[in-house]
């Protein structure tokens, strides 16, 4: 077990490389000048010689990745050219509002997915199925902005039952800053909740065919022993994977959900970042990003090599 930790933990290395060199090449070939955005459409040839000089950005391409990619594995991100402070400090700020809302888009994806996945399976064929599942695909489809635009309406303008936008963090309260968060957790996790319910729904019918399946039934064994303590044991491997790679989604799509419902979190930061091409924050958001991505997944595979021993000789 501790060797598929090293080993998996060592991949992840030429991961978070290829990662940095894509996000430090593409800002760096996506046109737009930062000093210009800094000193504004006046400032003299001198000015925005001298700020470029100032921030490196006359040093040869790889001399400046170079020192970027050096200090970033020293836990120095730099500094926003805006915000006046630490990269890391800058994302750390931001960072309460965005991990509380991941964390309850997962739990919406889990509390909703899991069940109705294991319900249509045993109800397959049926109009519980055709309806569960007709519910995912729609769920697949609908656009997230539409989704949390109609929540606003129903549940904030009309109902007015929850707020409709902005944030309060726990210092305030938990129910006082989790109220903000309700709304855009259900937009964040719909769409995972219906991927899971349709991938949960396949994998408990692929076990519910087995051959051990249908002894422990022709043992005596009541229904709901065989589908939770025979068939969901055996699925659940492949669905943690599936859970992993949703909490990674989740991160990501916290971006546009923090936008329209005004959510002061880590995606709504980037967004600031990239208009005002702050591109050490633009860089530093990214790369936090993607190292949580490359994290739970991490997790997940140490989890499921725990879980099946067969894991870890692959």
């Amino acid at each position: 077990m501790l060797a598929f930790i090293i080993r998996r933990c060592l991949t992840t290395i030429p991961v978070m490389l290829l990662v940095a060199t894509g996000v430090f090449l593409l800002l760096k070939l996506t046109p737009g000048d930062p000093v210009g955005v800094i000193l504004g459409p006046d400032a003299s040839e001198d000015r925005r010689a001298a700020l470029r000089d100032q921030l490196g950005l006359n040093d040869p391409l790889l001399q400046q990745y170079g020192r970027w990619l050096w200090d970033a594995a020293h836990g120095d991100l730099g500094d926003s050219l805006f915000l006046d402070r630490p990269v890391l400090t800058a994302i750390g700020q931001r960072a309460q509002p965005t991990l509380m809302l991941t964390a309850i888009a997962v739990v919406v994806t889990v509390l909703i997915g899991f069940p109705a996945g294991i319900i249509a399976a045993q109800n397959r064929g049926g109009w519980v199925d055709i309806g569960t599942m007709a519910l995912a695909m729609i769920g697949i489809s609908i656009p997230t902005f539409w989704l949390g635009l109609n929540l606003i309406l129903i549940f904030g303008v009309k109902l007015r039952w929850l707020p409709v936008a902005g944030y309060k963090p726990l210092s305030a309260g938990v129910w006082e800053s989790l109220q903000y968060l309700i709304l855009p957790g259900i937009t964040l996790g719909a769409a995972q909740a219906a991927l899971l319910a349709r991938m949960t729904r396949s994998m408990m019918l692929d076990v519910l065919n087995q051959d051990y399946v249908r002894t422990a039934r022709a043992k005596g064994l009541i229904e709901r022993r065989v589908v939770y303590a025979h068939a969901l044991r055996n699925a659940m491997l492949p669905l943690i994977n599936i859970v992993g790679l949703a909490v990674a989604a989740l991160l990501g799509g916290a971006v546009v959900t923090e936008q329209i419902f005004n959510i002061p979190g880590v995606g709504r930061l980037l967004i600031q970042a990239i208009g005002r091409r702050d591109v050490p924050l633009v860089q530093g958001t990214v790369l936090v990003t993607a190292g949580i991505y490359v994290l739970v997944n991490l997790v997940v595979d140490i989890v499921c090599a725990a879980l099946d021993p067969r894991v870890r000789q692959s």
